[in-house]
């Protein structure tokens, strides 16, 4: 462990590197921070911090930085906490209000909403829903050549096809077909209902042309419902950050944030502690294209149950405190912001 004078030092140097980006000196931290000790007693401290692996000497310059093992001290110990502002509570509460409509914008605008507030990039991975529970198909007229499909699990996940009625087809062969295709697959897991189950139903179906349209429609969205969703945001925040002014160093990252298991894998490789929350930082992280980066991942839960994770991904000297702030609040409300729309 270290003395708290040091603890004291090492704190400055990486508050102000999250501040400003730039290697501090003794001389800056004693005139900015009021520790009641020299510069040259700083400098000292700071070799032996240094010596210990907490802070590295870039060539370029006379200060010094924060390392991996400084951030860790830093996030685990040292950490002032935060809290959100009114004003950002009020943003977070009028973006759902005015941006989403249906259950599936909540995970798209969470991810927006996050990369707005933090500067960084955002990840939000949707309930996987292979094992939600088939509660209905229902047909909604459009025009009088279209209806609406409308299908919903037990989790309250809406998703929403328009139909073109075949020839000779009206609404209420389509209402027959939803008694059909609700007493078959009603109560049954998704993970569970499988393309041979669909077809099963062919003999209680008398417009085949629509039923056709319907499989299709079945087959599409139960093959992509037995796999979660990942919404990504912030490209842009990302590359306004000083430390990914290297273009070379972004198209890495851009390159890797396409490769859906390796999201999948940085999302679920890492168990939550009791604060709901994860922090992994630099060396760190699996994957080198990110070795320089920061991730703080968070769980959210409906009713208990684990449904999906958030996280932000940014440079090791992102603002911390105000980005876990952020996700725990987050984490705290999403089951009431996804009820709303159940």
């Amino acid at each position: 462990m270290l003395n708290k004078r040091k603890q004291r030092i090492l704190q400055a140097i990486i508050d102000d590197y999250i501040s400003t980006a730039e290697p501090i000196g003794s001389r800056t931290i004693a005139r900015k921070y009021n520790l009641g000790i020299s510069p040259a007693t700083i400098r000292n401290e700071m070799a032996d911090l240094e010596f210990l692996g907490y802070i590295e000497h870039l060539h370029t310059s006379s200060g010094r930085i924060p390392s991996s093992k400084g951030y860790r001290l830093y996030v685990d110990d040292l950490l002032t906490p935060t809290m959100l502002s009114d004003s950002e509570m009020n943003l977070i509460e009028q973006w759902y209000d005015t941006k989403v409509q249906r259950l599936d914008g909540v995970f798209r605008e969470t991810a927006k909403i996050i990369s707005h507030l933090t500067n960084n990039i955002s990840m939000v991975i949707t309930p996987q829903l292979a094992e939600s529970v088939f509660n209905y198909i229902k047909f909604v007229p459009l025009d009088d050549e279209h209806v609406i499909a409308a299908i919903m699990s037990d989790t309250g996940y809406i998703e929403n096809k328009i139909i073109k009625m075949p020839l000779n087809t009206s609404l209420a062969d389509f209402e027959q077909m939803a008694v059909v295709i609700n007493e078959y697959l009603s109560g049954k897991k998704i993970h569970d209902i499988s393309m041979g189950a669909l077809h099963q139903m062919r003999s209680q179906i008398v417009d085949a042309a629509a039923f056709n349209k319907i499989i299709n429609i079945l087959e599409q969205i139960l093959a992509n419902e037995k796999r979660n969703r990942i919404y990504t945001e912030g490209t842009p925040q990302l590359l306004e950050q000083p430390e990914f002014h290297d273009i070379n160093k972004v198209k890495n990252i851009l390159m890797m944030l396409e490769e859906e298991p390796v999201l999948r894998d940085i999302l679920y490789s890492h168990t939550s502690d009791n604060t709901g929350l994860t922090v992994t930082i630099g060396q760190e992280n699996k994957y080198n294209t990110i070795k320089d980066c920061s991730i703080i991942r968070a769980t959210y839960h409906l009713d208990g149950q684990p449904l999906g994770t958030i996280a932000v991904l940014g440079p090791t000297r992102m603002e911390y405190s105000k980005i876990m702030a952020l996700l725990e609040f987050m984490n705290e409300n999403m089951a009431q912001i996804l009820k709303r729309y159940l």
